[in-house]
Formats: C-alpha cells, structure tokens, sequence
C-alpha cells in the first residue's frame, strides 16, 4: 500500500515536474477480485484432493504493510474465501511489517485443531519472500510433529491475471481512475497512525530488498 499510496504517486508528481511536456498516467491495483480468488482456490485444490478438504486448514500469507487498510484486505479476501468453501479454517499472516507473522499465523492454525495446513502466497509471482515463506512452514512442521505443511504457492502466470491486468491498463488510458482510501491513513485518523493524517506522501524501500536503504519500518 505504501508504494500504491505513496511512493509512485510522489515519483510521478516528481517526473511531472521534470518532464512538463509528457502524460503520465496511474491504474488501480488489482484488488480484490472473484478471478483471483478463483485462481487461488485453484493453486490450493492441486495440491489438497477434495476428499481432504474438510480436514485443511488454508493459511492465506500476504506482504505485509505499515498501513492498516492494507492490511485489512487481506482480512476480507480470508472471509471471502472461506465462504461457501469446505475449508473449517482460514487464516492470514503477513511476511512481514505486520502481525501475525508466518510462524503465528501457522500456530494459531495447529491450535484449532488443524492437522494439515496448506499455505497459499498471496503474490503474482515468487521470490526471497517466497522462499522465506517455504522455510518458515519447513522449520514449523519440523518443530510441531503431527502436522503437515503443504505449500500451494501463489498466483503465477495465468491468462486472468493478465485480462486483469489489461483491464488496469483500459481504465487508466480511457477511464476516470479513482483510488479507494475511505479508510486510508492519509485521510482518517487510525489508532497509532494518526501522525499520517494529512501527510505529504514521500517514497521509501523495503530494507529487506537488496540494494535499497533502510528506513523507518520495524520488521
């Protein structure tokens, strides 16, 4: 959220200025979509046979942010997907920035009884989070004997992604594209967040991302 709220609007307005006599313009996120979820439920049915579904627990792994509205998505993309699904348990965790992390996010499962968890990230394509996600689920299982951790990865290319990502690109050509910040940290004043109201947006980098500085996020 913080690169979609802050740092590219800042590095346009940044670009626009150098460059007065270019157009630039901005698409939404992807968002919440019924296609995602479908991909989703997708990625996660290969990898648990019908049959033991109802004896799964799915944990749902997004990034993570410093902004509570983003965070709060991943939240409602847990509940959606819990709906109408023969899942008993569905839970979410965040990499990181955020609570709960991997490790709680799988214990918090192992505690409703879960005896096999399958993790889904929600991301469109791997990496070091990624990879970090898989150990994390390795070092658990290893530590909790009567549980299985099944790994169903994350988006991937697939022809859905990629009608929605035209879609993106069709609305901030042709359309008048309005960002969602009802309850965005810049306009209404969030628990521990209220500094945020009103702030200029500045970009910054994830400190866990190579190459880039560090900054004033705590992981």
């Amino acid at each position: 959220a913080g690169h979609a709220k802050d740092d590219i609007p800042a590095t346009l307005v940044r670009e626009k200025m150098g460059h007065p006599k270019m157009s630039f313009g901005y698409g939404r996120a992807l968002g919440i979509r019924p296609e995602l979820l479908e991909l989703m439920e997708e990625r996660i049915s290969a990898v648990v046979p019908e049959a033991e579904k109802d004896e799964t627990a799915v944990l749902i792994i997004g990034r993570g942010s410093s902004d509570p509205d983003a965070n709060s998505d991943l939240s409602k993309i847990v509940r959606l997907f819990y709906e109408g699904r023969p899942y008993p348990v569905v839970e979410s965790a965040y990499v990181s920035m955020t609570p709960p992390d991997v490790e709680e996010g799988l214990d918090r499962c192992f505690k409703l009884g879960a005896k096999r968890i399958v993790v889904f990230s929600y991301f469109l394509f791997t990496g070091v989070l990624e990879e970090r996600i898989r150990g994390q689920g390795e070092a658990f299982a290893a530590a909790n004997h009567g549980v299985e951790v099944r790994y169903a990865g994350y988006f991937g290319p697939d022809e859905r992604v990629a009608d929605l990502v035209v879609e993106r690109y069709t609305e901030a050509v042709e359309g008048d594209i309005r960002m969602n910040c009802d309850v965005c940290v810049h306009r209404v004043a969030l628990p521990g967040f209220e500094e945020k109201v009103g702030a200029p947006a500045t970009p910054h980098h994830h400190p866990d991302e190579p190459g880039h500085h560090s900054h004033g996020h705590h992981h």
